[in-house]
């Protein structure tokens, strides 16, 4: 089945400069949300405690968040998720108690309220291990993106198509940040791994395109690149456009269906996936285009010894 015709005409680069222009808007208003609204950020990396829990009948999250003040919590946080019977509840990093004696008090507070309560999630992270996450998790992407640049030079041996993919995967994740900075949803640690899979994601529609711009040079080495990026990229448009619907379909019905511990994490695929999918067709090609790739720089030409100089 194929969307696009490989012999489908598109002029892509031509079009670039306009692309550029979305992007960069996208990229500068990502950027101020970011250091003005700043991201929503979990308990993995605030420290603090989350309480996931379900009621046999409706929940009363007035009545809970009395009860745990009483218990000596501060800047209760509970909301119902999903029905009226589930409750989430949000407390602050807890100060001279073990995380034993924060989860005994909690679970006393909800018995209280109805002994038939079930706690499906109670997690307890501490200020300084959220620190260390947070830490870990920005060492992760920067590893990240040092790798990709490191794998796209050596399997195709061009700085300009390297890159092309370094200014991608910068592109992605910043503007996924950004949504979330816009929309206050909760940042977590398995957003950052959404952040990863969305990279990955991307990259790999970026080598598939390159892949296929390396094979056009090598069949004729006298074609302009513009040409030569445009019959790449709507050659590989079909197939791109199909893994692009195929993979929607099913993080679309997670973040419908998957509740609040999965909405940050689907809600990231589903950005992550459709600014990928546009980031492989229009930046990192029509950035490796201005960055002067040609076949020179794919295939050098060797040169040839004189005569005089041969042994």
């Amino acid at each position: 089945m194929e969307l696009f015709k490989s012999n489908s005409k598109i002029a892509f680069m031509g079009s670039r400069k306009l692309w550029y222009a979305v992007s960069t808007i996208l990229f500068v208003v990502s950027l101020v949300a970011l250091f003005t609204r700043g991201l929503n950020l979990g308990v993995d990396f605030t420290g603090g405690v989350t309480v996931e829990a379900k009621f046999p009948g409706e929940a009363q999250p007035e009545v809970l968040r009395r009860g745990l003040e009483a218990a000596g919590f501060d800047d209760v946080q509970v909301q119902n998720f999903g029905s009226s019977r589930d409750v989430a509840i949000r407390l602050p990093p807890p100060e001279g108690k073990s995380a034993d004696q924060v989860r005994s008090n909690i679970e006393s507070v909800l018995r209280q309220v109805d002994a038939n309560v079930v706690v499906s999630r109670l997690d307890v992270v501490g200020p300084q291990v959220g620190a260390e996450l947070r830490n870990s998790a920005v060492i992760s992407l920067i590893a990240t993106l040092v790798l990709i640049f490191i794998y796209v030079f050596l399997r195709f041996h061009a700085w300009q198509l390297s890159l092309g993919a370094i200014v991608a995967a910068i592109h992605d994740p910043v503007i996924v940040l950004g949504f979330f900075a816009l929309t206050g949803i909760v940042f977590d640690l398995s957003v950052v791994a959404a952040l990863l899979a969305v990279i990955g994601y991307s990259l790999n529609d970026t080598v598939v395109v390159f892949d296929r711009i390396r094979e056009r040079f090598e069949a004729n080495k006298r074609m302009q690149p513009a040409e030569v990026l445009n019959q790449s990229v709507n050659q590989t448009l079909s197939r791109t456009i199909m893994t692009s619907l195929t993979t929607l379909i099913v993080v679309v019905v997670l973040l419908l269906l998957g509740g609040p511990v999965l909405q940050g994490f689907s809600a990231a695929l589903v950005v992550g996936i459709l600014i990928g999918t546009y980031s492989s067709i229009y930046i990192a090609s029509a950035v490796a285009l201005d960055a002067g790739l040609t076949a020179e720089s794919l295939f050098p030409t060797r040169k040839k010894l004189a005569i005089d100089d041969m042994p």
